[in-house]
């Protein structure tokens, strides 16, 4: 935070008239802004909102109430000699009163030859255009560790009792990605039940990220036990993560390793993209945050932007995570003319982000498709690496077809040759249906799955390879130009 405090110094110092801090933490903005103002002295912090007016200020109390033109009238005639940071709360909501925006850019100009500066503080908010150049946007990022670290240790030394080392360590780095208010809450609640902090709390801060997560609307927390022998196949991909995962350890980092990024997987429906994707997340044991890119498009102009700021300081926040955006092609492969732009500024914005990250937040992509994807999402340094997860080959069928019979009837053993012959074509996620049909037809007649019940659930099933050929055939061709690795091992 001493950049972000240096930087804010910096722009009161140098007269700047408004500053919009994009953040939903109002209490620790007025905090931050108070030792501003003890920094900055003599300025001194003043703060407004509509129900009790101006506060702060000897003789100026309740001033301004339910009249955010009287609080901007009372800055503009103060006098140069009481230099004034004055924190305005929820005057985003007034800005499109033609008055009030006309008055902030008069004070855009007056200001800057007053030692005086106005905050506004909000998290989601599109300014009018107006005053687009009036305004001078500084992002406040969620608390980092060693403000969790003070902000925890105060609270229990507040509580009469204090914390060993090893399980402040382990509080600290597991209340990344709260906010200030979420962190005194999860801390409330321990002094309620035990009076006093402790790692017994682990289990609540998880609890309170999953509520952080759902709140977003744009980001879910996902659950997962899946592991790699859930997956069929796909060595080639199993031994390129293991690798990757190896370059998370500090160990990489005194080699000079840079952390990961990510990895997109493109193939049909079926061949274990999303799988892959939580088991990731569960065997590096990492939270795995799934995107739905179709919400980050809001209605209001700019809204998506905003969103997409605040999932990627959430996702940043939650480090080190697994952020799985599913189907990137259907959000990021639209007409741009037929949403205005929007799609096209909100991949920018990811790209950038994803380009020049140095968070321990490893995204994982899936794609059915390229035709769809822009190109700038495939262009190297994007991605560390872009894999095809093809349809399975004799082997890889025999595995998964194994695999789901043994989760389901573990205690047979049944010869899968002639079944294997007959799913040439076949999806993992159609092997896995062919199995269950099998089953059906088993159960149906109160005995023991047969492989005849297997021949015939796979000659009743057409699979996607034959109703899609085109789209199969066009993405082997652009995958053999050396675009994308297989992710299954080749045997020539």
């Amino acid at each position: 935070m001493q950049y972000w405090d240096d930087h804010l110094d910096l722009l009161i110092r140098a007269s700047t008239p408004m500053i919009w801090i994009r953040s939903g933490e109002e209490e620790r903005v007025e905090v931050l802004l108070e030792s501003a103002a003890t920094r900055l002295s003599p300025r001194r912090l003043a703060s407004w909102d509509y129900i009790q007016g101006l506060k702060g200020i000897l003789n100026a109390k309740g001033l301004g109430t339910r009249q955010p033109m009287a609080v901007l009238e009372w800055i503009q005639n103060l006098d140069s000699s009481n230099p004034t940071i004055l924190l305005l709360k929820d005057f985003h909501r007034f800005c499109e009163d033609p008055g009030i925006a006309r008055m902030l850019r008069n004070l855009s100009g007056h200001l800057r030859q007053q030692p005086h500066t106005i905050v506004l503080c909000s998290a989601l908010w599109t300014p009018p255009s107006d005053l687009e150049d009036a305004l001078t946007i500084l992002d406040l990022p969620l608390p980092q560790e060693p403000e969790l670290r003070v902000l925890l240790e105060n609270i229990s030394q507040a509580s009469g009792s204090s914390l060993e080392n090893d399980v402040l360590e382990e509080l600290t780095h597991a209340c990344t990605g709260l906010s200030e208010a979420r962190v005194r809450q999860v801390a409330a609640r321990a002094l309620a039940q035990r009076g006093k902090l402790g790692i017994e709390d682990l289990s609540e801060v998880l609890a309170e990220k999953r509520q952080t997560v759902a709140r977003s609307e744009v980001l879910e927390y996902c659950e997962t036990q899946a592991t790699p022998a859930d997956i069929g196949g796909l060595d080639a991909l199993k031994k390129w993560l293991d690798q990757r995962h190896q370059a998370f350890s500090d160990e990489a980092r005194s080699f000079g390793l840079p952390l990961p990024r990510g990895v997109l997987l493109i193939g049909p429906q079926g061949t274990g993209k999303s799988l892959t994707a939580k088991v990731i997340a569960h065997s590096w044991s990492m939270p795995l945050l799934r995107l739905d890119v179709g919400r980050l498009f809001a209605g209001l102009v700019g809204a998506s932007e905003a969103r997409t700021r605040e999932t990627i300081q959430r996702a940043e926040a939650m480090a080190p995570c697994v952020l799985w955006i599913d189907e990137i092609d259907k959000g990021f492969g639209g007409d741009a003319r037929s949403d205005g732009g929007t799609s096209q500024r909100v991949l920018a914005n990811v790209l950038t982000w994803m380009a020049e990250k140095t968070s321990a937040v490893f995204v994982v992509a899936t794609a059915n498709g390229v035709e769809r994807l822009p190109g700038e999402l495939l262009r190297k340094g994007r991605f560390d690496e872009i894999f095809l997860l093809d349809l399975p080959t004799d082997n890889e069928r025999f595995s998964i077809l194994k695999l789901h019979i043994q989760q389901r009837r573990p205690n047979i053993n049944l010869p899968l040759s002639s079944v294997v012959d007959r799913t040439v074509g076949f999806s993992g996620a159609e092997l896995e249906q062919t199995v269950i049909e099998g089953m059906h037809f088993a159960f149906a007649e109160r005995r023991e799955l047969q492989e005849s019940d297997l021949i015939l659930a796979a000659s009743q099933l057409v699979p996607l390879s034959r109703t899609a050929k085109e789209q199969l055939t066009s993405l082997k061709q652009w995958s053999s130009t050396g675009r994308a690795r297989p992710a299954s091992i080749q045997i020539n």
